[in-house]
């Protein structure tokens, strides 16, 4: 068993864990807030969310494609590649909806929140399909 593999697979079922904890509960729950408060729980909670997956949806790539170098499975890589599309998925689709939010006031958000904030959690699902396409590669990898 390889170790990058099984490290690969870790990251990538970790990351789907958050995506998917955003994308059924967290969002959906901030969603039910006034607006200013929706903003104000989205901005510290975006910040500290991007940190940790970014790291993992980059880990996972980095080891999926390793192990496909040194196993010579194409699954690796294919698992590496679902997962670190969410580097230029989000660069392209998702941040010019972050930088919209984050420069509007909790105080006095503006009128468009609500319909960026449900585009943002749309999009968001699309994260947390691409971690679970990547965990269920990688398994299959692992596995056979």
């Amino acid at each position: 068993m390889d170790l990058a593999g099984v490290l690969s697979l870790v990251c990538a079922a970790l990351f789907t864990g958050a995506a998917a904890y955003i994308t059924i509960a967290e969002h959906p729950a901030r969603e039910g807030l006034d607006d200013g408060p929706m903003l104000a729980q989205w901005k510290p909670s975006y910040t500290r969310g991007f940190q940790m997956q970014a790291s993992l949806a980059m880990a996972g790539f980095l080891l999926g494609v390793w192990t496909s170098y040194s196993t010579g499975d194409w699954r690796w890589l294919a698992g590496g590649l679902l997962l670190g599309a969410n580097w230029p998925f989000t660069l392209f689709a998702i941040l010019p909806i972050n930088k919209q939010l984050e420069a509007m006031s909790a105080d006095d958000p503006a009128p468009e929140l609500r319909s960026l904030m449900s585009r943002w959690g749309q999009l968001h699902s699309i994260r947390s399909t691409l971690g679970a396409l990547s965990t269920l590669v990688f398994f299959w990898a692992l596995v056979t």
